[in-house]
């Protein structure tokens, strides 16, 4: 194991959950937003508001993600995918952190990422069960956080290697990821709108598909089900993007 994670600031430990109690934004202003927009994150044209223009289009970044999540020359693959995985989480703990007012029991009883489509957790009796949102995200961020403090699963010491199951736990991680991602797109993006975020938070989820789909963590066919069933509304943003040129074409294999 060599200094890179060190090199990379990975040392330090994920908190457990997510707050940014300096953010300066007025609740009932976000609250008049989303009240605006039906409450159901829906745009005038009857489209996903992050569906809509100008927020579609909003980004900081302008071209493809495919030289940002290239494997850097001398660098371990598993280096790379558990460094990438350490800032995402970082990353989406912070809009999550934005948002979390807003995401509440009463807005959303369910893990809703799409029409008709509700994640489940599954319990310690390994059943599935249906949690509001808040309190999925909240076992999320805590198992993730855990994972990453794990030296075990994570190893940021020189003497210490990867186990061989870390592929399989990155999986796990990011497809957990990737649910908080669909769900905030779904529920909490005229927040975001509100915020100004909009551009921010487009972009670290296209190079978090764009890493995914480049060190095979994630899987469109898998992630959008089966023909006719409900599917997570960021699919139709992928694809979206696919078409403008933000993601390659290879992300839809």
């Amino acid at each position: 194991m060599s200094n890179f994670f060190r090199s990379m600031g990975r040392s330090s430990r994920p908190k457990k959950s997510p707050t940014l109690p300096g953010m300066p934004f007025e609740a009932a202003q976000a609250q008049m937003l989303a009240n605006a927009t039906g409450g159901h994150n829906v745009g005038l044209n009857g489209k996903a508001l992050y569906m809509c223009n100008p927020f579609v289009r909003s980004a900081l970044i302008k071209g493809s993600f495919k030289t940002i999540v290239a494997l850097p020359k001398y660098v371990d693959p598993k280096e790379w995918v558990a460094v990438n995985l350490f800032d995402f989480f970082n990353n989406l703990n912070q809009f999550y952190g934005v948002v979390t007012e807003f995401c509440t029991i009463q807005n959303n009883p369910t893990m809703s990422a799409g029409i008709g489509l509700d994640y489940t957790w599954i319990d310690q009796n390994r059943k599935q069960v249906k949690l509001p949102a808040p309190q999925y995200i909240d076992y999320v961020m805590t198992w993730v956080g855990g994972l990453l403090s794990d030296e075990a699963t994570f190893p940021t010491k020189a003497s210490r290697e990867f186990p061989q199951t870390f592929l399989t736990t990155a999986k796990h991680v990011y497809k957990q990821l990737l649910r908080v991602f669909a769900h905030i797109y779904h529920a909490q993006f005229p927040y975001l709108v509100h915020l100004c975020c909009e551009g921010h938070f487009n972009s670290l989820f296209a190079h978090f598909i764009a890493f995914g789909a480049e060190f095979d963590l994630f899987n469109f066919k898998e992630f959008k089900g089966p023909q006719g069933a409900p599917y997570p509304g960021v699919c139709d943003l992928i694809e979206k993007w696919i078409e403008m040129g933000i993601l390659d074409e290879a992300v839809l294999k």
